[in-house]
């Protein structure tokens, strides 16, 4: 089942898509990944959604994703008299660290790390910021504040505190409950909520191992600060505006995004855009044209994926809202502007030999034009590398790791195929020509460039790069066409592709 497409969806599962006919009908709409978030639900529910999604997977034939997104230390007022109370302009209110069924002088803040962190002038943002409060006094266990905008406020409200690191881990207690229970069903990735610093992925790096990918959800300005480590440690990121739209200014998010980005395609990881992408698609049938220009924004900024929350999990449209994002993503790529504005955002090279080796292989598909590229790959670094080029080419990934597959649904441009290794370069010839073909990228006689790391069963070992031809026959004959080509601008290296070919091909010709 070929996407005729680059960028992937993730759709959120909730009440609203949690039944196995509506889990098809998304994957049918176009869903790469699944997304459980922890934060709602229960374990068994999650369970179930789980082993759907993989009996869909046997259904169709293909790979797909599933991500654990995790609660994270979320930050929330506890209950209130009569579970509201309106905060005026102008009074002051009291938060206090013990009690419950608070007023307008207890108001139950049941976080210590926060009034170790506060001072006087802060600002606490409640319910994404639509009240805000500015912190005057500080007595043991008391914060006084003045209501700088006023509103209704009720029970488990969130709080944020922007521009103030707090000493709180990543993972809660249920979070570590949650992971384990995930890990143990299978997920591919792990998303961590509220990430601030490296040493927060290092800690879910401890529990998690390669168990499953590890991906750094950015709502913080805080994680901002440290982004290229951050990015170094995960294994992919998560542009998450929602959270981070309420702690930096809301016309800074969207340079935010771009920068985040760019710098994920430089590190060869991928980044999904997420939150209110399609958010009127909750009760319409159809989204506003701004929030299809926000999908769009993203996709020419050459994200890997793009996400849906609400729309997917608990809206009216959920399969609507799917195929919108899909056509969205479509015309955008299809669009003439597409490819010079992709070409124009790329970020610098890295000057190493497999780096080199992936990008001169997305350029030379394109210079022959070949119908794909195919990848052979183990961890799905050697995909990921040439993926970074943003190839006009398709790129077909074979692994032998489904595991590895699985993730590969993430990943811009690529087709995941789980399949057997290979052990000989003409059995990598072969199998490279009968899945292009069996997958629908190639036909008799078309050209596909394939790449690999040789020895073979060598993880990151991306070095080298063959042309073939496929013959009119039973599908798995090829033709090595021969390539001479040098490539002195990629990564500061002279790179020299020589392969045999047979009479009546002229290499020239390519």
């Amino acid at each position: 089942m070929r996407r005729h497409r680059h960028a992937k969806i993730v759709a959120t599962v909730g009440p609203a898509s949690s039944a196995p006919d509506k889990l098809r009908a998304l994957f049918l709409a176009g869903v790469d990944t699944f997304r459980l978030n922890f934060s709602h639900g229960v374990q068994a529910d999650h369970a179930a959604v789980h082993a759907a999604i993989r009996a869909l997977e046997r259904e169709v034939g293909r790979p797909i994703g599933i991500l654990q997104d995790l609660q994270g230390p979320k930050i929330r007022i506890g209950t209130l008299e009569g579970g509201r109370l309106d905060l005026v302009t102008g009074e002051t209110v009291r938060f206090v660290l013990d009690g419950s069924d608070g007023d307008r002088r207890s108001i139950p803040l049941h976080h210590p790390e926060i009034f170790a962190a506060v001072v006087p002038g802060q600002d606490l943002l409640i319910d994404d910021g639509r009240v805000r409060v500015r912190v005057v006094g500080l007595e043991a266990g008391a914060i006084e504040a003045e209501v700088i905008n006023g509103g209704p406020i009720s029970n488990r409200k969130g709080v944020n505190l922007p521009g103030t690191l707090l000493d709180l881990s990543p993972l809660t207690a249920k979070d570590r409950a949650d992971l384990a229970f995930g890990l143990d069903l299978g997920v591919d990735w792990v998303a961590l909520s509220f990430v601030q610093k490296p040493s927060d992925v290092i800690e879910a790096r401890a529990l998690i191992g390669d168990r499953a990918g590890i991906m750094s959800k950015i709502e913080k300005p805080q994680a901002l600060e440290r982004i290229d480590d951050i990015i170094r440690l995960s294994d992919a990121v998560m542009v998450a505006r929602g959270d981070l739209g309420v702690e930096i200014p809301h016309e800074d998010v969207p340079g935010r995004q771009k920068e985040l980005i760019r710098a994920c395609r430089l590190a060869v990881k991928p980044v999904i855009v997420a939150t209110q992408m399609l958010d009127s698609m909750v009760g319409a049938p159809a989204p506003t044209r701004a929030e299809a220009s926000d999908v769009a924004t993203a996709i020419y900024d050459g994200a890997d994926a793009v996400m849906l929350s609400a729309e997917s999990a608990t809206g009216l449209y959920p399969v609507e809202a799917v195929s919108m994002m899909d056509r969205i993503i479509r015309s955008v790529e299809g669009h003439k502007l597409y490819r010079s504005i992709v070409a124009a955002s790329q970020p610098g090279e890295e000057e190493t030999p497999p780096h080199a080796v992936a990008t001169a292989t997305a350029v030379l598909a394109e210079a022959v034009h070949a119908s794909a590229i195919v990848t052979y790959t183990t961890s799905g670094t050697t995909a990921a590398r040439v993926a970074r080029k943003r190839p006009a080419v398709p790129i077909l990934a074979l692994t032998p790791n489904v595991a590895t597959a699985r993730r590969l649904s993430l990943l811009w441009g690529t087709h995941p195929v789980h399949t057997d290794d290979v052990d000989s370069y003409e059995e990598m010839t072969a199998k490279a020509a009968q899945h292009a073909r069996d997958e629908g990228f190639a036909k008799p006689n078309d050209m596909i460039v394939t790449t690999a790391g040789i020895p073979f069963h060598t993880v990151g070992n991306t070095n080298n790069i063959r042309v073939i031809q496929i013959r009119p026959a039973a599908g798995t004959a090829v033709t090595p066409i021969a390539v001479r080509q040098d490539f002195r601008s990629v990564g500061g290296m002279r790179l020299a592709l020589w392969h045999r070919h047979p009479d009546g091909i002229d290499p020239s010709s390519l």
